[in-house]
Protein backbone atom coordinates (compact mmCIF):
# COMPACT_ATOMS: atom_id res chain seq x y z
CA UNK A 1 0.00 0.00 0.00
CA UNK A 2 2.72 2.51 0.97
CA UNK A 3 4.74 1.71 -2.16
CA UNK A 4 1.67 2.28 -4.33
CA UNK A 5 0.94 5.59 -2.62
CA UNK A 6 4.56 6.70 -3.07
CA UNK A 7 4.52 5.83 -6.79
CA UNK A 8 1.23 7.66 -7.20
CA UNK A 9 2.63 10.77 -5.50
CA UNK A 10 5.78 10.70 -7.69
CA UNK A 11 3.61 10.39 -10.78
CA UNK A 12 1.37 13.20 -9.59
CA UNK A 13 4.31 15.54 -8.92
CA UNK A 14 5.69 14.83 -12.42
CA UNK A 15 2.32 15.55 -13.98
CA UNK A 16 2.26 19.07 -12.52
CA UNK A 17 5.96 19.78 -12.83
CA UNK A 18 6.98 22.43 -15.35
CA UNK A 19 9.96 20.47 -16.75
CA UNK A 20 10.79 19.55 -20.33
CA UNK A 21 13.87 17.49 -21.19
CA UNK A 22 15.57 17.97 -24.55
CA UNK A 23 18.88 16.76 -25.94
CA UNK A 24 21.21 19.75 -26.03
CA UNK A 25 21.85 20.97 -29.56
CA UNK A 26 22.76 24.03 -31.58
CA UNK A 27 19.08 24.35 -32.51
CA UNK A 28 18.12 24.72 -28.83
CA UNK A 29 20.91 27.27 -28.30
CA UNK A 30 19.76 29.24 -31.36
CA UNK A 31 16.18 29.38 -30.04
CA UNK A 32 17.06 32.35 -27.82
CA UNK A 33 16.06 30.65 -24.58
CA UNK A 34 17.99 31.82 -21.53
CA UNK A 35 20.45 29.16 -20.37
CA UNK A 36 21.62 28.82 -16.77
CA UNK A 37 24.87 26.88 -16.33
CA UNK A 38 24.80 25.20 -12.90
CA UNK A 39 28.36 23.80 -12.99
CA UNK A 40 31.22 24.90 -10.76
CA UNK A 41 33.65 27.71 -11.48
CA UNK A 42 36.44 25.21 -12.14
CA UNK A 43 34.26 23.44 -14.72
CA UNK A 44 33.48 26.74 -16.45
CA UNK A 45 37.18 27.55 -16.56
CA UNK A 46 38.04 24.07 -17.87
CA UNK A 47 35.60 23.86 -20.80
CA UNK A 48 34.27 27.37 -21.25
CA UNK A 49 30.56 28.18 -21.26
CA UNK A 50 27.73 28.50 -23.76
CA UNK A 51 27.80 32.01 -25.20
CA UNK A 52 25.28 34.19 -23.35
CA UNK A 53 24.63 31.61 -20.62
CA UNK A 54 24.20 32.61 -17.00
CA UNK A 55 26.69 30.82 -14.71
CA UNK A 56 25.14 30.10 -11.30
CA UNK A 57 26.66 27.22 -9.35
CA UNK A 58 24.17 24.85 -7.72
CA UNK A 59 26.47 22.15 -6.28
CA UNK A 60 29.97 23.08 -5.17
CA UNK A 61 33.04 20.87 -5.70
CA UNK A 62 32.12 18.85 -2.59
CA UNK A 63 28.50 18.32 -3.63
CA UNK A 64 27.14 20.86 -1.16
CA UNK A 65 24.45 23.36 -2.11
CA UNK A 66 22.73 26.44 -0.75
CA UNK A 67 19.20 26.56 -2.13
CA UNK A 68 18.34 30.06 -0.92
CA UNK A 69 21.57 31.51 -2.39
CA UNK A 70 20.99 29.72 -5.70
CA UNK A 71 17.34 30.81 -5.95
CA UNK A 72 18.25 34.39 -5.06
CA UNK A 73 20.77 34.55 -7.92
CA UNK A 74 18.42 32.70 -10.28
CA UNK A 75 15.57 35.08 -9.53
CA UNK A 76 17.76 38.06 -10.40
CA UNK A 77 17.96 36.71 -13.99
CA UNK A 78 14.80 34.62 -14.46
CA UNK A 79 11.19 35.54 -13.80
CA UNK A 80 9.20 32.73 -12.20
CA UNK A 81 6.84 32.20 -15.18
CA UNK A 82 9.61 32.50 -17.79
CA UNK A 83 10.80 29.38 -19.58
CA UNK A 84 14.56 28.83 -19.34
CA UNK A 85 17.05 26.00 -19.77
CA UNK A 86 19.69 24.60 -17.46
CA UNK A 87 22.92 22.90 -18.43
CA UNK A 88 25.70 21.11 -16.57
CA UNK A 89 28.60 18.89 -17.61
CA UNK A 90 26.72 15.73 -18.68
CA UNK A 91 23.07 16.33 -17.82
CA UNK A 92 23.07 14.37 -14.56
CA UNK A 93 22.85 17.37 -12.20
CA UNK A 94 20.35 19.19 -14.39
CA UNK A 95 18.01 16.22 -14.15
CA UNK A 96 17.77 16.60 -10.38
CA UNK A 97 17.85 20.41 -10.32
CA UNK A 98 15.25 20.79 -13.07
CA UNK A 99 12.87 18.49 -11.17
CA UNK A 100 13.41 20.55 -8.02
CA UNK A 101 12.83 23.83 -9.87
CA UNK A 102 9.79 22.46 -11.69
CA UNK A 103 8.28 21.48 -8.36
CA UNK A 104 8.86 25.09 -7.23
CA UNK A 105 6.85 26.38 -10.20
CA UNK A 106 9.65 27.29 -12.61
CA UNK A 107 9.32 26.44 -16.32
CA UNK A 108 12.54 24.52 -16.90
CA UNK A 109 14.08 22.88 -19.94
CA UNK A 110 16.59 20.25 -18.89
CA UNK A 111 19.38 20.13 -21.49
CA UNK A 112 20.27 16.45 -21.64
CA UNK A 113 23.90 15.58 -22.38
CA UNK A 114 25.31 18.83 -21.04
CA UNK A 115 28.29 20.79 -22.29
CA UNK A 116 30.20 17.58 -23.09
CA UNK A 117 27.55 16.63 -25.63
CA UNK A 118 27.80 20.08 -27.21
CA UNK A 119 31.58 19.78 -27.43
CA UNK A 120 31.22 16.39 -29.17
CA UNK A 121 28.86 18.08 -31.64
CA UNK A 122 31.60 20.60 -32.48
CA UNK A 123 30.27 23.50 -30.46
CA UNK A 124 32.90 26.14 -29.62
CA UNK A 125 32.21 27.53 -26.13
CA UNK A 126 33.31 30.98 -25.02
CA UNK A 127 35.86 31.54 -22.31
CA UNK A 128 34.46 31.98 -18.81
CA UNK A 129 35.23 35.38 -17.32
CA UNK A 130 35.29 35.41 -13.55
CA UNK A 131 32.30 36.96 -11.84
CA UNK A 132 30.90 36.41 -8.43
CA UNK A 133 28.84 33.31 -8.97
Amino acid sequence: MQKSLFLFLVFLSCAFSEVISLPVSQKVLDSGIKIVDIRTKSEWEQTGIVKGSIPITFFDEKGNYNISKFLSKLNSYIKKGEKFAIICRTGHRTGAVSKFLGDKGYKVVNLEGGILSLLKQGYKPVRYHNSDN
